[in-house]
């Protein structure tokens, strides 16, 4: 599962382009897919999986967890699920969860509510420095120990409950912990009620829909979310879409890139998960969704993009909890677009794989984009495309897949001579990131 550290150096611009193209599978999709079949009974069929270190992480920690699963083929694997509380493990075992953010916080969902989990939970480098305190406050209420008391990073005692009780639970913007509760309520007695004040990733619902007996969903004024503890769950036969967020990175290089064009095939378009696309369009991109289709409660379809003369960005709180991931690329975008852009309600990106917020300024400062930020805003001073060949961008070890992403297309967009440390963080994500940036004529070098 290791890969091996490298290093990217760019120093050309990319050529005009007009292609078609498909991204890596969906993250989110594919990580639930094994956590939530494991919990199903009976088999269940994924396919088209993104096959990726967060996933193969995944994969590791079901099967320590005494889940069988199989490989049919490339991207297609047989889940045999043992229900709910099914999971085991010897006490003191460790997990170890990789860089998955999502991994860790449905997984621990899922472990709090399991009967006889006494284990150590651990993360790398990154993982272990991103605060899990709202989570871990979570889980003890559903009577969850976690040791030592009062701390809040990896490595972690997680002790499960010996009698968990459904909970009410006030939504935030993050769909991983909304998540992590649905999960814990499937294994508790009595309801788990979720009222969700901000809409958010909704993959974990979609995923259990079909068990009418154990979800229920109620869209008023407010979307309340009823989770019935105890009840068997169906397996899963799922086809995974393309990923938003990874095809985000093209769609934003197209859109700054001269006389270019790109179409990006069966994509994820999941409103919960568009905000970036309709963030563009607000601004007079030129981005249409095409051939949708709604499989499985997900809808999926085709990206077109034309190069596009855009407005500087404005974008209020309510864009961040349907575009977390792209706010990199946002970034990128606002400091190659004239004039001055401004994002609010971002806060959360600090606690991020790292530091979105200022690692982002740090990097354009270098190429001489100002930019000013407070705790929960960000204004760039963009400067329109131009010319960076004169310039150096040095990125460290951030262990963040999202800005190696983001700076990549910022130095083959304005020439400067660039290096990113340890590029392979971008695996994490998208592992086929690099050749389709081949395929659309960049030129880099591995070092």
């Amino acid at each position: 599962m290791s890969t091996k550290s490298f290093s990217l150096i760019l120093n050309s611009k990319v050529p005009a382009f007009k292609k078609t193209i498909k991204v890596d599978s969906d993250k989110s999709i594919s990580i639930r897919s094994f956590l939530i079949g494991s919990i199903c009974h009976n088999i269940s069929t994924v396919h088209n999986i993104l096959e990726s270190m967060d996933v193969k992480s995944t994969i590791m920690a079901c099967q320590k967890l005494g889940v069988q699963i199989v490989r049919i083929k490339s991207q297609s694997y047989k889940i045999f699920g043992k229900g709910l509380g099914s999971f085991s493990a010897k006490k003191n075992a460790e997990l170890n969860l990789g860089n998955s953010g999502t991994l860790a916080r449905l997984l621990i969902g899922i472990l709090s509510t399991n009967p006889n989990i006494d284990l150590r939970i651990k993360g790398d480098h990154s993982l272990n420095k991103r605060s899990m305190k709202k989570l871990i406050n979570l889980m003890s209420q559903f009577g969850a120990s976690f040791f030592p008391k009062n701390k809040s990073t990896f490595p972690l005692r997680l002790i499960s409950s010996p009698n968990p009780i459904g909970i009410k639970y006030f939504a935030g913007v993050s769909a991983q912990l909304k998540s992590a509760v649905m999960l814990a309520g499937l294994n508790s007695f009595g309801n788990t009620t979720i009222v969700e004040k901000e809409k958010s990733r909704d993959h974990t619902e979609n995923m259990i829909l079909k068990n009418y007996s154990a979800i229920k969903i109620q869209n008023k004024n407010e979307k309340i979310i009823t989770i019935k503890g105890k009840e068997n769950l169906k397996p899963l036969n799922l086809k995974v879409p393309g990923d938003p967020s990874s095809a985000a990175f093209f769609v934003g290089l197209t859109l700054l890139k001269k006389n270019s064009f790109i179409k990006i095939k069966n994509v994820g378009l999941n409103p919960t998960r568009t905000g970036f696309y309709q963030l563009l369009q607000k601004q007079k991109a030129h981005i249409k969704f095409l051939n949708l289709k709604k499989i499985n409660n997900e809808i999926k379809g085709d990206i077109v993009v034309k190069n596009s003369k855009i407005k500087p960005i404005k974008a209020a709180k309510k864009y961040y909890v349907n575009s977390t991931d792209e706010y990199p690329m946002l970034f990128v975008i606002a400091a190659l677009t004239q004039g001055i852009s401004v994002f609010k309600g971002i806060s959360d990106l600090a606690n991020k794989e790292s530091n979105r917020i200022t690692e982002m300024q740090k990097i354009l400062k270098q190429i001489g984009i100002e930019s000013v930020a407070s705790k929960n805003e960000l204004k760039i001073f963009g400067k329109g495309i131009f010319d960076a060949s004169n310039k150096r961008i040095n990125v460290p070890n951030l262990g963040d897949h999202r800005i190696c992403m983001a700076t990549f297309i910022l130095a083959i967009l304005t020439g400067a001579k660039t290096k990113i440390k340890n590029f392979e963080t971008v695996f994490t994500s998208s592992p086929s990131f690099l050749k389709t940036m081949k395929f659309l004529g960049v030129k880099f070098e591995i070092q």
